[in-house]
């Protein structure tokens, strides 16, 4: 049978040891402690925007699956029409050479196309 002094002594030592506890969580800072007492609610937002996330990236494998064909014909076709565009910047490099290519270029600016035309001979040109 404990005796009065033992019961006392236990007491005091779970005062000391509740003491200790309440004194070490008091040593936390109080922006961590309310950034703590947030965090329930941030892996929840974390979830949801994960969640979103996963939908969107969904959405753009879907769009790319169907662009996909667009996308190869696009890169098929890119190669031909560089091509087409440096052989029209070589005939217009080999043309401005020429002289008297500039003042053709002058006389014929304001010319529309059916002015331009040799069978339309009712409007001549003022």
């Amino acid at each position: 049978m404990p005796t009065p002094s033992d019961i006392r002594s236990a007491a005091q030592a779970a005062v000391d040891a509740a003491q200790a506890v309440v004194s070490g969580t008091m040593r936390i800072p109080p922006a961590s402690a309310r950034i703590a007492a947030q965090l329930p609610d941030l892996l929840e937002n974390l979830a949801a925007t994960t969640g979103r996330l996963n939908t969107t990236m969904d959405r753009v494998d879907r769009y790319l699956a169907l662009a996909e064909p667009m996308l190869r014909t696009m890169d098929r076709l890119l190669p031909q029409l560089e091509a087409l565009v440096a052989a029209g910047d070589e005939v217009y490099g080999a043309l401005s050479e020429i002289p008297g290519v500039s003042t053709l270029g002058r006389f014929t600016a304001g010319l529309s196309s059916e002015e331009r035309s040799p069978g339309n001979r009712k409007n001549p040109r003022p």
